[in-house]
C-alpha cells in the first residue's frame, strides 16, 4: 500500500484534501496542513509544514501539494535527490482546476497518480514528460508498473531520447505481444534496444535491460556464516546460470536461521525482504528433493534451500548447489510480458 501525504495551506485546499483522502483510502493517506480548518476536521495538523518536510518527503511514496507550484518547489528542493528514489510529487490548485505531475513522473508514478487525482476532483491532469506527450513507450514507467529493475538509468535516458526520433527494437526471453506500444518494433539487432529478461543477454550495441524481479532465492547455511561468504556463493551460482542478481525478489530460509547476522546483512545489502519458514512448513512443500540426513537431524528437514525457494510456488530454476558452507537454490515465478 502506497503512503501518500497531502499538504495544504488553505480551507479550500483542506476540502480538496479530504475529498482526495477519502477516495484514495484514509488508511494510507495523511493530511498535513497549516490551516485551523483542517485541524478542526480531524486532519493531521502541522504548525510548520516546512519544518517537517524532510520527514514527509522521505517517509512517503507520494506527495500531493494543494497550493501554488512555486511553494511546492521551494519546500521539496532541498530534499530532491535521485529519480529512482524520490517520491512522486503532484501539485493541484486550491480550486481544483489542474493537477500537475511535478516530480518522478515515470518511476515514482506521479503521472499515473496525477490522472487518478484529477479524475477524483474533476480537474485537468498536466503531464509534461516527453514520451507521454509524444505518445511513445516509456521504459521507466513500464518497469515501475511491472516490478522490473532498470539496468542503467544512463542507458534509459538514451533510449528515451532515441524513441522520440525513431522506433526502437525490443527483444525478450518471453514471447512479446503481437501489438507493441508506439515507438517499439520487435527485433534483436540494432544500435539501441530494449531487452526484457532475468539473464544478462545484451543483443544490441547499447542494450537497456529491464529485469523482472521474479526469482526467489532459497538459502541454507552453516551457523555463524559471514555475509561475504554468502555473497560469494550466490554470485557464483547465479553467474553459472547467467542470471542477473537484480532479478531476486526475496530470500527464503528456515526459521532457525532467523538470527544469522551474515544472512540478514546480505538481504539488507540486496535491499530485498527475507522470510523464514518452520521445518514443518518446509516439509509440506510438494516436490522431489535430494535430502541430507545430517541437515534433517540438525534442523528437522533434509533440504532447506529448494523447499524455501519453492514455498510460495513457481518452478525450480536452480537446484541445490553447495558453495563454501552455503547451499543455494532459486525458484522462478511465472511471468509474462504485456503492455
Amino acid at each position: 500500500m502506497k503512503r501518500i501525504a497531502i499538504i495544504c495551506f488553505s480551507d479550500a485546499g483542506a476540502l480538496l484534501a479530504k475529498k482526495i483522502q477519502t477516495a484514495l483510502g484514509a488508511q494510507s493517506v495523511t493530511i498535513h496542513s497549516t490551516t485551523p480548518f483542517a485541524v478542526k476536521h480531524c486532519f493531521i495538523g502541522h504548525e510548520s509544514v516546512k519544518t517537517d518536510m524532510k520527514d514527509i518527503f522521505s517517509e512517503n511514496d507520494a506527495l500531493i501539494f494543494i497550493c501554488a507550484a512555486g511553494i511546492a518547489v521551494r519546500l521539496i528542493a532541498p530534499f530532491v535527490n535521485d529519480k529512482t528514489r524520490d517520491p512522486a510529487v503532484l501539485v493541484a490548485d486550491d480550486v481544483g482546476n489542474f493537477v500537475i505531475s511535478l516530480l518522478s513522473g515515470h518511476i515514482g508514478g506521479a503521472n499515473a497518480l496525477a490522472r487518478e487525482v484529477a479524475d477524483i476532483i474533476g480537474a485537468q491532469p498536466v503531464i509534461t514528460t516527453a514520451t507521454d506527450v509524444a505518445g511513445k513507450f516509456s521504459c521507466d514507467t513500464w518497469a515501475a508498473e511491472n516490478n522490473c529493475v532498470i539496468s542503467s538509468m544512463t542507458t534509459a535516458k538514451k533510449i528515451s531520447a532515441e524513441i522520440l526520433k525513431e522506433d526502437i527494437p525490443i527483444a525478450a526471453e518471453r514471447p512479446l505481444p503481437s501489438e507493441l506500444p508506439e515507438g517499439l518494433v520487435e527485433r534483436n539487432t540494432g544500435e539501441h534496444g530494449i531487452y526484457i529478461g532475468i539473464n544478462k543477454k545484451e543483443p544490441f550495441t547499447n542494450t537497456l535491460r529491464l529485469i523482472p524481479r521474479v526469482v526467489t532465492l532459497g538459502i541454507g547455511c552453516r551457523k555463524g556464516i559471514s555475509k561475504e561468504t554468502i555473497e560469494k556463493a550466490v554470485d557464483a551460482v547465479l553467474g553459472e546460470y547467467d542470471i542477473d542478481i537484480r532479478a531476486i525478489n526475496r530470500i527464503a530460509s528456515i526459521d532457525v536461521k532467523k538470527d544469522e547476522a551474515g544472512l540478514l546483512s546480505y538481504a539488507r545489502d540486496l535491499q530485498v525482504p527475507i522470510v523464514f519458514y518452520s521445518a514443518e512448513n518446509l516439509r509440506a512443500v510438494p516436490g522431489e528433493f535430494k535430502d541430507s540426513d545430517f541437515v534433517k537431524e540438525t534442523v528437522g528437514v533434509g533440504n532447506v534451500c529448494e523447499r524455501a525457494a519453492l514455498y510460495d510456488g513457481g518452478r525450480l530454476l536452480i537446484k541445490k548447489t553447495a558453495v563454501g558452507g552455503v547451499t543455494v537454490a532459486a525458484a522462478l515465478k511465472e511471468w509474462r510480458i504485456s503492455f
